[in-house]
């Protein structure tokens, strides 16, 4: 228990720095979207149930920022350019999560 500066301090450990040879030898370059290290592991997992979690969300942001700027329309109100810029961003985000939905290159896999 205790808060983060009651906890003792870790020393960190820096790797060294790779020794610069000069040869005129360029270095072999990895294959085009290959990762190179295993640090580079993609930032969201491609499974079904966060594509359909996540792509669910933004379709309903989107809907609810279309409605908000939609909504002083059905009163009466002359559309603004803000209102109509509104607009096409919850159209957008609406978008975005239609195609992480659809995933068109399909990347996506079943967790089973």
């Amino acid at each position: 228990m205790g808060s983060f500066l009651s906890q003792p301090v870790e020393p960190i450990k820096v790797a060294a720095p790779p020794e610069v040879t000069n040869s005129a030898e360029p270095l072999p370059l990895a294959a085009p979207g290959a990762p190179t290290s295993p640090a580079e592991a993609p930032l969201l997992n491609n499974c079904w149930s966060c594509r359909v979690l996540s792509g669910s969300g933004l379709i309903g942001a989107g809907g609810y920022v279309y409605w908000v700027a939609r909504k002083p329309m059905k009163l009466g109100y002359a559309p603004s350019p803000g209102t109509i810029t509104q607009m096409v961003i919850g159209i957008s985000i609406a978008c975005w999560g239609v195609i992480i939905l659809a995933d068109p290159k399909g990347k996506a896999f079943r967790a089973d």
